[in-house]
């Protein structure tokens, strides 16, 4: 039989999960990246980057981030040098996110940081970091789930679902996503 709620125990699936400062704080966002960067041409990263930053982002020298991208939390997003957020890539990223020099994240891909507890009547919101390294790629359309460490120069294949932390150098596909062959480290070829 499911139990009913009452005043003094409010359903937890109506109950917000957020603060109203925190709501607003994510509406001027999205108001401001509308106004000054959904319609911007592509070339214009800097003035995007410049925005970002203005919010909180702690974002690195030669960032690429294209105008229709969304990021939940700028406040909450660290990337390092050239670092590429492309085309309708959205980051969800409540539990915060960090993303290594030289990676590319690929178009519509979905950087994924919260989920709910299932297995309990309250559904708890979960948020998780994620770490994202050095020399990474996401391809296009893959999702990356919460708390999921990609490790420096792995790659997830397009439309790939990973739900484990990636092993360095090492490819990606599928759903979920499974390695399938290890990618040749560069890195070692320089030193």
């Amino acid at each position: 039989m499911i139990s009913s709620h009452d005043i003094n125990n409010p359903d937890p699936y109506i109950k917000p999960v957020f603060s109203s400062s925190n709501k607003l704080k994510r509406y001027c966002w999205n108001v401001a990246w509308l106004l000054l960067c959904r319609w911007t041409p592509n070339p214009l990263h800097n003035w995007r980057i410049f925005i970002l930053r203005s919010f909180g982002g702690k974002i690195g020298n030669q960032n690429f981030v294209y105008p229709d991208c969304r990021i939940w939390a700028p406040w909450l997003l660290t990337t390092e040098d050239v670092v590429t957020i492309g085309p309708s890539v959205e980051i969800y990223n409540p539990g915060g996110v960090e993303i290594g020099h030289h990676t590319i994240l690929s178009q519509d891909a979905y950087i994924c940081g919260a989920t709910h507890n299932y297995n309990e009547q309250d559904f708890t919101y979960i948020k998780k970091a994620i770490i994202i390294e050095a020399y990474v790629w996401i391809c296009a359309k893959a999702i990356i789930l919460p708390g999921i460490c990609c490790m420096e120069g792995s790659v997830l294949g397009a439309g790939a679902v990973i739900g484990k932390n990636m092993e360095a150098w090492t490819v990606y596909t599928g759903n979920p996503a499974v390695a399938i062959k290890k990618r040749n480290n560069f890195l070692l070829k320089e030193q």
